[in-house]
């Protein structure tokens, strides 16, 4: 068996198969029939989809579960630093020596059959769940659902965190086309829960096709904030009404925290509300409304950073940026990938930016700078271009006063970039965004 470390396995993963992207399941279920990884491997699998707010729910269900007391495996997608950031075992990343082995084991099974990186890092995920002895294994679809690889393992409870447009080259561009690639991930007579309050058609047509008990926010479970406090409501495994009062405001979405309480009371596990609300309240998810204090040549800087990069998500960051005061200026750093809707995700935030630092992202994917600016100063905006993430981020640092606020969101690799520039650059005081 060849011996690899991980960042050779991950170079010649990226080379095992002629396209990046490849929407079928027949040769990664030929896999996983050959090493024993398909059915149900743990007595739970929660599989999250949805166009945004699946890694924060992802990460609220998984904390509720802990703090149980149990034996927790979640794999999410993309990853900002380390690969290993995709793969946790009962509350810690799995290790390099783990992934190596799993990808060798991977690598001897396959045989002949050929596989995209992201397929085999989710067959990964499941050679390691295997042997974990886990109680819950929580999945996080790549994109769509249907033909995501995590459809492979059959889903105890499939979770919709929220249903717009994305990947529209895969899953089309309509709501319904893409509702119905999400709705795949359902399971005859298997709880479906939804976070989105309209979803449409194709996906109720499903959840009746399969005879799914259905939990829809808005209905069966809804959520809504008073002051500095918001209050849940939802129904446990047997039907019963079960409400939270006065929880604390969290530092990342409530409507996903709504739909993975309701997710935690289908598992019939203990209620105590002062303890569900300080497990909450403790969730944080890096580059995710993520605030950071930096210090810059003497003086402290505020600076946001958000994965955020289509239009749901760039009108959710816009209106959490309304509940926040701030006494100076908003500064932003902007790139975005090729493939997202430029104008849906900058229009959002127009009112709430007062000037425009834009840069290639680290990427083949990625929309040219030039391009960025164009749009903006059609649009209005105050904008410069700059070669990279980094130097623009320096830039608006160099700019910003103690009383304004840098916004750094676009992309995974945006924020990615900034948290390596951070990592070796400055000391950082980290918060998370509240109000």
């Amino acid at each position: 068996m060849i011996q690899r470390k991980l960042g050779e396995w991950l170079a010649y993963l990226e080379q095992l198969h002629p396209l990046v992207i490849d929407m079928s399941l027949e040769r990664s279920q030929q896999v996983v029939a050959r090493l024993g990884l398909g059915g149900q491997s743990t007595p739970r699998v929660i599989t999250v989809t949805g166009t945004n707010g699946k890694g924060s729910t992802c990460a609220f269900v998984a904390s509720l579960l802990q703090a149980q007391g149990l034996k927790v495996g979640v794999y999410t997608s993309p990853h900002l630093l380390r690969y290993n950031e995709r793969v946790h075992l009962d509350g810690i990343e799995a290790t390099d020596e783990q992934l190596c082995e799993a990808f060798a084991a991977l690598d001897v099974g396959r045989r002949e059959i050929s596989l995209t990186y992201f397929e085999m890092g989710t067959l990964a995920a499941f050679w390691l769940f295997k042997r974990a002895q886990l109680d819950v294994v929580i999945l996080e679809v790549g994109f769509g659902g249907r033909l995501d690889t995590v459809n492979l393992m059959d889903a105890d409870l499939a979770l919709v965190t929220s249903i717009g447009i994305d990947h529209s080259d895969y899953l089309g561009n309509t709501r319904e086309s893409v509702s119905y690639e999400k709705a795949g991930i359902f399971r005859y007579g298997k709880p479906v829960l939804c976070g989105d309050p309209d979803p449409p058609q194709p996906l109720l047509d499903k959840v009746h096709e399969l005879d799914c008990q259905f939990f829809l926010r808005g209905r069966e479970f809804d959520f809504n904030i008073s002051g500095k406090h918001w209050q849940w409501r939802g129904r446990n495994v047997r039907g019963q009404a079960v409400e939270l009062h006065n929880l604390p405001l969290l530092n990342l979405p409530m409507e996903n925290a709504a739909l993975a309480l309701q997710a935690y009371s289908l598992l019939d596990l203990a209620w105590n509300a002062g303890q569900i609300a300080a497990t909450l309240q403790a969730v944080r998810v890096v580059g995710r409304l993520d605030r950071r204090v930096l210090e810059w040549q003497g003086r402290y800087l505020s600076l946001l950073l958000d994965v955020g990069h289509n239009q749901h998500a760039a009108e959710y960051l816009a209106q959490r940026l309304s509940l926040t005061s701030l006494a100076g200026r908003r500064l932003a750093v902007f790139g975005l990938l090729a493939d997202k809707d430029l104008n849906g995700v900058v229009a959002p935030l127009l009112d709430h930016v007062q000037t425009w630092a834009v840069a290639p992202l680290n990427t083949l994917r990625c929309r040219p700078a030039t391009e960025l600016e164009i749009v903006l100063q059609t649009l209005g905006a105050s904008v410069e271009s700059y070669t990279s993430v980094t130097a623009a981020l320096e830039a608006q640092c160099m700019a910003a006063t103690a009383e304004d606020e840098i916004l750094l969101f676009g992309s995974f690799y945006c924020v990615a970039e900034a948290l390596e520039w951070l990592a070796k650059r400055f000391t950082q005081k980290t918060d998370s965004i509240n109000g």
